[in-house]
């Protein structure tokens, strides 16, 4: 079943100003999911992504409701019909 992804409006122009995200296969996990959105949008990763291919600071990744931060990280389960946001981190001081 179709995941839909979903990403911040800054990074919009580095998906061809689509700010959600249709992925046609049927991903186990967020890292299958992320490498079928690289495939279409390639400029994305290294917004999403550091050098070493883990999640940056201040980019937050949901499955549904849940933190793959506090779940399995990229090892995060994806369930049919699952949406996948991409969020920049709130901070400030």
């Amino acid at each position: 079943m179709p995941i839909m992804v979903h990403i911040p409006a800054y990074l919009a122009g580095f998906a061809g100003g689509q700010r959600a995200l249709k992925l046609e296969s049927s991903p186990a996990t967020v890292s299958e999911a992320l490498d079928a959105l690289w495939q279409i949008h390639p400029a994305l990763r290294d917004r999403v992504l550091d050098e070493r291919g883990e999640l940056r600071q201040h980019i937050n990744v949901f499955v549904g409701e849940e933190s793959i931060r506090f779940a399995k990280g990229l090892g995060t389960a994806v369930p049919d019909k699952s949406e996948i946001l991409i969020v920049p981190a709130v901070s400030g001081g």
